[in-house]
């Protein structure tokens, strides 16, 4: 049995205290939490060397980080929560972490681009299964008032997991080689499934669970004209999800960092990783906890969404990314442009997320965040490095000293539509939210 197996009953359905069964639990979660971000980001911090090794174009090299993985996983993250709530959560998130486990191993035995890509394509499926079956195991061993520290402690694995990708790979990339360290995580993987795996299930089981992912389906399905409703009526909500989607075209830029720094800066790699690692770590999670937290106290002082911390946020910030992206060392705008864009990232979730579900209505919350999700991953990120890694070679072809730059610049600019689409969010904020308040009450449409 599991940490945290003791601990049972949903957060609405009279869990008081969370006991310790319960942290532990929650710790469990997070690291297989970053278990699954460092597995996303290996190829991309493995860059130079899968690049080199299996003789990839920078248009191939973008469609692996990009839409080849973004695209299922996108889309299937909203259905694997329905399957979730019908079917026994600890035994299908261990099938997800199993299956994404076998398929990172499988990557590490690719000889070209075509054996690469099937396993890349099919991560997608395995880890679109943990995050909302995660929260959903989550909510039923904390009290409400503990959903929010529960939620973002298990969100930190994303910069834990991030700066470990660059962690194994200073430590462990020079030593046994990128296709062992893709088989070590993968391994590790599997037996933290196993392990899930025995976790009991603290949901009551449903009569009809046999039928249950199907009527989830119907349900959802029957959910899409009010959630359409919902993005006619709050424009805040459609700008939110849009701003998202823009901060994310500079994150797809991202993906060629490794490359970016190896190619046209002629860093050595091995000890930057190391130093990437630990930005990660604490400007990362500095910016999910001040990012949140900053975010209601604006609230609460203005009376206007969070979405416009978030655009002070970026407009500080921006102009160190364009500096970043016009060095050519790695004195002082070099590190301020990778903390800067680590922690704007990691601070924009809190507010983007809370906007969310306070302007959705109760029924389609979770669809909303579900569509949210799928915006910065399928168009947001995938889309803008697909087009990155062929816009690079296209500049290359033309002639361009500097083409990896050159896209980074064009993605940076592109993100900019961000600003405004969190502006008018901010300024609306109010006005919708009191809009969906009396919808609720039937006194709307």
């Amino acid at each position: 049995m599991g940490p945290g197996a003791e601990a049972g009953g949903a957060a609405g359905n009279g869990v008081d205290t969370a006991t310790k069964g319960a942290f532990g639990f929650l710790v469990f979660m997070m690291v297989l939490n970053i278990l699954n971000i460092l597995d996303r980001q290996l190829l991309p911090t493995f860059g130079p060397e899968i690049k080199a090794d299996l003789g990839l174009s920078n248009g191939q090299f973008g469609l692996l980080t990009g839409i080849m993985f973004t695209l299922l996983y996108g889309i299937l993250s909203p259905f694997m929560g329905l399957v979730a709530d019908a079917v026994h959560r600890p035994r299908f998130a261990a099938f997800g972490v199993g299956l994404w486990s076998l398929l990172t191993a499988a990557s590490g035995l690719a000889k070209g681009f075509v054996s690469l890509a099937i396993p890349r394509v099919l991560i997608g499926v395995g880890e679109s299964t943990l995050t909302p079956t995660a929260l959903s195991m989550i909510s039923d061993r904390f009290p409400a008032r503990q959903l929010g520290f529960a939620s973002g402690f298990y969100y930190a694995g994303v910069p834990l997991g991030s700066g470990l990708a660059y962690l194994v790979a200073a430590a462990l990339g020079p030593v046994i080689g990128w296709r062992n360290c893709f088989l070590l995580i993968g391994g590790l993987g599997l037996i933290l499934a196993v392990w899930l795996a025995t976790f009991r299930e603290t949901r009551p089981p449903s009569p009809h669970a046999g039928e249950g992912a199907m009527k989830a389906v119907k349900g959802m399905l029957s959910l899409l004209p009010e959630l359409m409703a919902a993005l006619k009526r709050s424009p805040a909500l459609v700008l939110t999800i849009l701003g998202g989607i823009g901060v994310h075209l500079a994150v797809g830029a991202a993906q060629f960092d490794t490359i970016w720094w190896k190619e046209e800066l002629k860093l050595e790699t091995g000890p930057l990783f190391l130093k990437v690692a630990l930005m990660y770590a604490t400007v990362g999670v500095a910016g999910n906890i001040i990012g949140g937290a900053l975010g209601d106290w604006w609230l609460k002082k203005t009376g206007q969404g969070r979405s416009m911390l978030i655009v002070i946020i970026l407009i500080a910030m921006t102009p160190l990314q364009f500096l970043y992206r016009l060095t050519d060392h790695d004195g002082v705008i070099f590190w301020l442009g990778i903390g800067s864009g680590i922690f704007q990232l990691a601070a924009m979730y809190g507010g983007a997320y809370s906007t969310i579900q306070e302007l959705a209505p109760a029924k389609v919350r979770a669809t909303a965040v579900a569509l949210f999700i799928m915006g910065v991953n399928v168009v947001g990120l995938g889309v803008s490095t697909t087009v990155g890694g062929f816009m690079i070679d296209a500049f290359a072809a033309a002639g361009r000293d500097r083409p990896i730059t050159d896209m980074m610049l064009v993605m940076t600019a592109a993100s900019l539509i961000a600003v405004p689409a969190f502006y008018v969010a901010a300024r609306r904020f109010s006005a919708d939210r009191d809009a969906l308040w009396r919808y609720e009450r039937g006194e709307g449409t």
